[in-house]
């Protein structure tokens, strides 16, 4: 078995469980700019990850606590995708990535990092975006402050 080393996400990693309460609840609780909540929906909304995988990597989350996707009304589920397919134009607009990840873990042994509070990863992914620096040198190099990512995000998402 081969391992890919991720060492830019230890400081997640290491919070986990350490913190009282639900990530995505509290971050409702913040200013924007401080929890990276780019776009509120009705249902959901769409915060940029704090500690990404790539460069502009979102997650469509929604304002209810639940465990698992089925527990949205179908109705209501509409609106995920919907912010999916926004994401992912609005990523493609302004960052013109090769691909994207789009996915969920559903459970801890399914490698949620957020067990309690489902939601939908959408990773900008380019060719050699895990190049000899992640996989050799231990280093993540991401282009973009997380600060510049959110405002242009926030921007694109409420035009």
């Amino acid at each position: 078995m081969k391992f890919l080393p991720a060492p830019w996400r230890w400081e997640f990693i290491s919070k986990i469980g350490k913190k009282k309460g639900c990530i995505f609840c509290s971050a409702l609780k913040l200013p924007e700019k401080e929890s990276l909540v780019c776009y509120k929906g009705e249902t959901f909304f769409i915060i940029l990850n704090k500690f990404p995988y790539n460069t502009g990597h979102l997650m469509i989350v929604p304002y209810r606590h639940f465990d698992l996707p089925e527990k949205i009304p179908p109705e209501k589920s509409i609106e995920m995708w919907a912010l999916m397919n926004r994401s992912l134009s609005i990523l493609k607009e302004n960052f013109n990535p090769d691909g994207f990840n789009i996915g969920m873990n559903i459970g801890k042994s399914a490698g949620a990092g957020v067990k309690d509070h489902f939601h939908l990863h959408v990773v900008p992914r380019w060719a050699g975006d895990a190049n000899f620096m992640a996989v050799v040198g231990k280093t993540k190099v991401v282009s973009y402050s997380l600060e510049k990512v959110f405002e242009m995000l926030e921007r694109e998402f409420n035009k």
